[in-house]
């Protein structure tokens, strides 16, 4: 079904949910707990949930005694071996509440270029849908180079957004919605929803988050946006302590409105190029 407006948003039959690292891990670790209260609220309704999750290589540089986010390569696949396990682990803790199974899916950009890649990632999470466990999907780290890798988790959302043909993209940040210049300076405005089409003329997008911790920022996020929109998939960016408000639909962050039609929402290989 396609999602033309808020109102909608309790109905969707399937979402995807974005989530950065400095969300959920450092000193925000604790906001995994209302997050996930968020998603079991939406899959207690009936809708098919997907979580991508950034955080693994932020969530495993206390355990290698690291000062701060490592910059070469092979430290970074090492924090993302040991915080992926740990991220798992948490989210399925808070999950257990719920007597909801979480599925981790791991993905690098050459599995969605590659089409029998592609087309095994999709149906292993459309059975993992069918049985009602939630996927949680991360770039694999540990195996992905400066060349190939996505680059940040919102683009990442977008492309499995698109895979799954879901109704609704929610990508969170530590900033409530898009502003017409970054949110810090000073005559800063909300921007409540982006029509179809909308070019954000005079609209000051920042290429980089208020955190140290992530990869992302107001620029990746509009454009992962752009790209699921054009598609015929909702989107809402918002904060991740509103995420609860966002998925039952309530006037909050920033709403981008879909195509009003689309050709082929299930086609992903174009849109990684």
């Amino acid at each position: 079904m396609t999602i033309d407006e808020r109102a909608q948003v309790p109905t969707a039959r399937r979402i995807v949910v974005k989530v950065g690292s400095s969300s959920i891990s450092g000193e925000n670790a604790g906001q995994i707990g209302p997050l996930v209260d968020a998603l079991a609220e939406a899959h207690g309704r009936g809708t098919q949930v997907i979580l991508v999750s950034s955080g693994a290589i932020a969530t495993g540089i206390p355990y290698l005694s690291l000062d701060g986010r490592p910059t070469d390569l092979a430290t970074q696949q090492a924090a993302a071996a040991v915080g992926q396990n740990v991220l798992i682990y948490r989210y399925q803790d808070s999950l257990d509440r719920y007597e909801i199974v979480a599925g981790q899916v791991l993905l690098t950009a050459g599995d969605m270029e590659n089409p029998t890649h592609r087309s095994n990632a999709k149906r292993a999470m459309e059975r993992l849908l069918d049985l009602r466990i939630l996927p949680i999907v991360n770039e694999n780290d540990t195996v992905a180079t400066h060349e190939i890798r996505f680059g940040d988790n919102d683009r990442l959302a977008a492309l499995v957004a698109l895979l799954v043909e879901a109704d609704l993209l929610v990508l969170l940040s530590d900033v409530d919605a898009l502003y017409t210049k970054p949110p810090q300076e000073p005559g800063a405005e909300r921007i409540g929803v982006v029509g179809w089409g909308d070019e954000l003329a005079g609209v000051e997008i920042g290429s980089t988050g208020l955190s140290g911790v992530g990869t992302g920022g107001a620029l990746t996020k509009v454009s992962a946006a752009r790209q699921a929109a054009e598609r015929g998939t909702a989107v809402i960016l918002t904060a991740t302590t509103l995420v609860a408000d966002a998925l039952r639909g309530e006037p909050v962050g920033t709403w981008f409105a879909p195509a009003p039609s689309t050709d082929d929402v299930g086609v992903v290989a174009d849109a990684t190029a």
